[in-house]
């Protein structure tokens, strides 16, 4: 299953639109804005999915039944890019534990890179529905190792992966690796640089959210 945002009209293309422009994008504060608009968005689309339990609720005036969540997902990000995005996931499950990595690219003299994980902070993630939203999915190594390594300490019952723009390629090793995980995407590009930059993608989104790195 595969949820793409920008297939119909919403104002989270204006977001989205805003993410890329390379003017816009100066403004951090507004660049940070903006993924986590796309975060709550994608939240608010998941949340449709999960499960739900009829509750009473007291009213000044009576008894209203509605039905909320049965139990809050976990949220999970790779530090540092996908903070902002995270965010707007924890504005609707404002009650969802998180989980946080620390991960990197390491690259070989050839050009070719492998994935370091450092550190993985974790509540208990057995019986439980994890969203990973991390802004940008390029190759898909990182989530899928992430994800990977997860799964393989928790039995996980259910596995959302969300980006703000995925590039094609990332997306066939995602589905290869992780076949039962659904995708949540705002928008899918064709290419890749040789550095594994999406194109058009929108330049380093952890730069551009918290400034260059050295």
């Amino acid at each position: 299953m595969t949820f793409i945002l920008n297939k119909t009209n919403t104002i989270g293309n204006q977001f989205l639109a805003e993410l890329r422009d390379v003017n816009i994008q100066q403004d951090k504060a507004r660049f940070r804005r903006n993924q986590e608009k796309l975060g709550a968005i994608l939240a608010y689309e998941i949340s449709k999915t999960l499960t739900y339990t009829e509750k009473e609720v007291q009213t000044p005036l009576g008894i209203a039944n509605i039905n909320t969540l049965t139990e809050q997902p976990v949220l999970c990000t790779i530090l540092r890019a996908g903070l902002p995005f995270h965010q707007g996931f924890m504005h609707f499950f404002d009650d969802a534990p998180s989980a946080f990595v620390t991960a990197y690219r390491k690259v070989k003299k050839n050009g070719t890179f492998i994935i370091n994980i450092d550190h993985i902070s974790a509540p208990d993630l057995d019986g439980k529905t994890l969203i990973m939203c991390d802004t940008m999915l390029a190759t898909g190594q990182s989530i899928v190792q992430v994800c990977r390594e997860l799964m393989a300490q928790y039995t996980i019952k259910e596995l959302h992966i969300a980006a703000i723009i995925a590039s094609t390629e990332g997306i066939i090793h995602v589905r290869a690796n992780l076949p039962k995980a659904k995708l949540w995407l705002c928008a899918i590009d064709e290419e890749m640089t040789s550095k594994a930059y999406i194109v058009p993608g929108l330049g380093d989104a952890g730069d551009l959210a918290f400034g260059e790195k050295v």
